[in-house]
């Protein structure tokens, strides 16, 4: 066997080759391209005949690079950098780093400690393309709450009317259109009753009159203001910030529309979607995260740790604690837990046990990390069975489990 450390940046990368007894075969500096593969790939054939003799350490599981390499048939360890930084003060206790001596330590660590990494999933391309598209649309949603948020602060400091009268929602179509028509204290007060109901009518809302006459007074009621030219760039900004987040309302609508395109075709799709509570993007998002490789986990736990639902377990002599994964996939672990709290009115089975977790004093955000850690396991076995969810299957009633 070839061991390959490679540590990554985003013009070069360091490369180390590694033989069976640790001793270093080659070292260099390749660049990030074409030829820079080229020359990582002569090396590596100067040592090994085929690629299956060939193990890749990296700290990235993605990218140009690790997608050449996965290409290549050689076996990836895309190991996390907290374990990388664990196992360099093991072996520099000095804490002495360099760029080549850590490509050198992750040849070293896929040498001796492969077994306690997984190897990087063989996904499909389709199931990387709905990743990227999930994660894309995802970092819009939290970009949009994070602009909502400026414009939140914005309107408590110079417009409160305005934040009284949306707010249900800042981002919705109806708020955003009227804070572009009146981004500032003294054009609220010029809009006419039925301003505002044609802008709600064109938001589809229901109730009208009742929140349109609601909006009215919020934005007509004589309040404290500033000086004209601070009211005068706090308007500029308002009305920047609605553009903006205008903008990114349809470019969500637009890519979940994509998502849901791109998941009609997977071959997984049907059974995704036939859980409770999941949803195209929902889906979407669970599926790009797994990935679609069969052999990516070793039973149904091993898929629960990888989601971050199961709890782990600290114990010391009698001294034994439970606690909730602190370090987890983000990407993954959020839309585990909006699919269990969907699935708890979707699904009476998820119910009871969501209820059955409450009476034994769990609080509402653990509950659902639980619901979500049944549903993990529920989705291996349909997987693993490629079959259709069943309700009665995954949440036999107490009589029918004791039977």
């Amino acid at each position: 066997m070839i061991f390959v450390g490679i540590d990554w940046s985003e013009r070069w990368y360091d490369v180390c080759l590694m033989d069976d007894a640790g001793r270093v075969l080659a070292g260099r500096r390749i660049e990030d391209s074409a030829s820079g593969f080229t020359v990582l790939q002569t090396l590596i054939a100067e040592h090994a005949q085929e690629p299956s003799e060939v193990a890749v350490g990296i700290e990235t599981p993605q990218g140009l690079m690790v997608h050449a390499l996965q290409a290549a048939a050689y076996t990836i360890y895309a190991v996390n950098p907290l374990s990388a930084n664990r196992y360099r003060d093991r072996v520099a206790p000095s804490r002495r780093k360099s760029d080549q001596r850590d490509a050198q330590m992750l040849a070293d660590l896929v040498r001796t400690d492969r077994h306690q990494h997984r190897p990087l999933p063989e996904d499909s391309d389709l199931a990387q393309a709905i990743k990227v598209l999930a994660r894309s649309h995802k970092s819009l949603i939290w970009t949009r709450q994070q602009l909502a948020n400026q414009l939140r602060s914005a309107l408590l400091q110079f417009y409160p009317g305005a934040l009284e009268a949306f707010s249900g929602d800042l981002c919705a179509v109806d708020a955003l259109s009227l804070l572009s028509q009146a981004p500032t204290p003294a054009q609220g007060r010029t809009m006419s009753l039925a301003k505002i109901t044609s802008a709600l009518r064109k938001a589809h809302r229901r109730n009208l009159k009742t929140r349109a006459d609601s909006i009215y007074r919020a934005l007509h009621e004589k309040r404290l203001e500033f000086s004209s030219e601070v009211v005068q760039a706090y308007g500029m900004t308002v009305a920047n910030l609605a553009q903006v987040l205008q903008g990114l309302n349809t470019s969500i609508e637009r890519q979940e529309k994509e998502l849901g395109g791109w998941l009609q075709m997977h071959p997984d799709a049907e059974i995704y979607r036939s859980l409770p509570g999941l949803g195209d993007v929902l889906s979407a998002r669970v599926l790009g995260e797994f990935g679609d490789d069969p052999n990516r986990f070793h039973d149904g736990k091993a898929r629960k740790n990888y989601a971050g639902t199961s709890p782990i377990t600290k114990a010391s002599g009698k001294s034994k604690v439970v606690l909730a994964r602190f370090i987890r996939n983000e990407w993954l672990i959020d839309p585990c837990q909006r699919w269990a709290f969907s699935a708890i009115t979707a699904s009476p089975g998820a119910r009871r046990y969501y209820d059955l977790q409450r009476a034994n004093k769990k609080g509402h955000q653990e509950a659902l990390r639980i619901v979500a850690n049944r549903l993990v396991g529920i989705l291996d076995g349909c997987l693993r069975h490629h079959q259709l969810y069943s309700e009665q299957i995954a949440w036999p009633l107490p009589q029918e489990a004791a039977a």
